[in-house]
């Protein structure tokens, strides 16, 4: 089992940055690929970015290529969203995720952080 907490939601200004925080524990946290996701009011929850298990790869779905960032850190079982140049559309809850390397389900999630982007 893995329990994941994230933090560093909050509110900003378009234009702004954020930086979110996932906190895993549980089995080895080097050996699971992560994710972050997010669901804005209404709508689906959408893919915003991921990393593989070896931190050598990482994913970003369209609407935040070239503005966010997507890094983990093995040794704090830790892994980062680092949010640039934020417009409105990014508002919603962000969640973490993770799965045993490649496997093709998320089984494990956060509770999520919600981020308000100000117009």
């Amino acid at each position: 089992q893995v329990q994941l907490v994230e933090s560093g939601g909050g509110l900003v200004q378009a234009g702004g940055s954020l930086r979110l925080s996932c906190a895993a524990s549980g089995r080895t946290f080097s050996s699971y690929s992560m994710g972050w996701f997010r669901q804005a009011p209404g709508k689906s929850r959408e893919f915003v970015a991921r990393i593989s298990w070896s931190g050598g790869s990482a994913y970003y779905g369209d609407s935040v290529k070239g503005r966010f960032t997507i890094s983990r850190d093995n040794a704090k079982n830790t892994v980062y969203l680092q949010m640039s140049i934020l417009k409105p559309e990014d508002t919603g809850v962000y969640y973490c995720a993770a799965r045993f390397k490649e496997q093709l389900t998320w089984p494990y999630w956060g509770q999520g952080t919600q981020v308000t982007v100000s117009s």
